[in-house]
């Protein structure tokens, strides 16, 4: 297994264009947060600098230098529960992020698939644009997950208070074991996000055809 960073000097093409699809997905993610939840009463994040794609505002030098070294990107902007306007609001400021994600998943296929359609035979962008769709419907499928600091997380709490004063070793243990299987299985869940890209691309295909 290549650590991410030896791609720079193997194929420096490739390590700069995953860079800038990750680093964009995750801006993208963190803008949505701020600015869903300024339209809902809270303007925590704007005022803070976060309407911005700024990669040094939405994620930070650290998580930019662990992006570079092994491929493991984040970002986090601040929410003040106590200023949106409701339980709704709250839910929709949580699933704006992984919504955004599904949105670009979606619109890297149509813009592969303009690609091919227009006859640009390059090879290299078509893959790169089919991993910006993988990448984006994984990141979906983790934010959505209900573990403590994700979104799926902020929605369940919002919608069940109650699992908020769950402190038995079962819980724990079961939050635990969530994220030790997606570890566990994340290469098969983005070979998984893969294919659902590249049958949507032939699903557009068939459509011309």
């Amino acid at each position: 297994m290549n650590i991410f960073i030896t791609y720079l000097w193997k194929d420096p093409q490739l390590f700069f264009a995953v860079t800038i699809v990750v680093i964009f997905s995750v801006c993208c993610h963190e803008f949505m947060h701020a600015w869903v939840a300024l339209k809902n009463g809270d303007p925590t994040a704007a005022e803070n600098g976060h309407l911005t794609f700024n990669p040094f505002k939405q994620m930070g030098i650290m998580s930019l230098i662990l992006l570079a070294l092994v491929g493991l990107a984040w970002g986090a902007v601040p929410v003040n529960r106590a200023n949106l306007k409701s339980k709704s609001a709250a839910v929709m400021v949580a699933i704006s992020g992984p919504l955004t994600n599904l949105v670009l998943s979606q619109l890297f296929i149509l813009l592969c698939f303009a690609v091919a359609l227009a006859g640009i035979d390059n090879r290299f962008a078509i893959s790169m644009l089919v991993y910006g769709s993988a990448l984006n419907l994984l990141l979906t499928l983790l934010n959505l997950m209900p573990i403590p600091g994700l979104d799926g997380w902020n929605v369940i709490t919002e919608l069940f208070p109650k699992l908020l004063t769950g402190s038995s070793e079962t819980v724990k243990g079961s939050y635990f074991m969530l994220i030790v299987l997606f570890f566990v299985f994340f290469n098969r869940i983005f070979d998984f996000c893969q294919a659902v890209a590249i049958s949507e691309l032939y699903f557009l295909a068939s459509l011309v055809n």
